[in-house]
């Protein structure tokens, strides 16, 4: 069965940080760009970060530039979001899809085909 899971959301206070992981099972992530996507309640859902299939290649929305790190390791068929200096409009269930498409825009919602089932992020005091 091709699909990913999604881990590593919880409750996070601002400032503070939280490590997502992506991993894929019954194919290879190592032959897609990945991309991270979050949904909050009443909100569209917008791409937060991508990295290309080698790696070398990583894009970032503006409004978690310098704070969030996305990475990848082939080997553990997996990829990470890293996200520091957490604020509360970060708060969301958070996605990881696979890309089948390859559009001029990495955050194109439907350039991706394979979708995590989400975790769910709040950063709160």
């Amino acid at each position: 069965q091709t699909q990913l899971v999604e881990s590593g959301g919880g409750l996070a206070q601002p400032g503070g940080s939280l490590r997502l992981s992506c991993v894929g099972s019954g194919f290879s992530l190592g032959y897609h760009g990945i991309g991270w996507f979050r949904q909050a309640p009443g909100e569209e859902r917008e791409g937060v970060s991508y990295i290309s299939y080698t790696g070398r290649d990583t894009s970032y929305a503006d409004s978690v530039k310098g704070r969030f790190t996305v990475s990848r390791d082939n080997g553990k068929n997996t990829v990470y979001l890293q996200m520091d200096s957490l604020k509360p409009e970060d708060t969301a269930i958070y996605y990881c899809a696979a890309r089948t498409t390859y559009g001029i825009n990495w955050n194109r919602v439907r350039d991706y085909t394979i979708w995590g089932q989400g975790t769910q992020v709040t950063v709160s005091s």
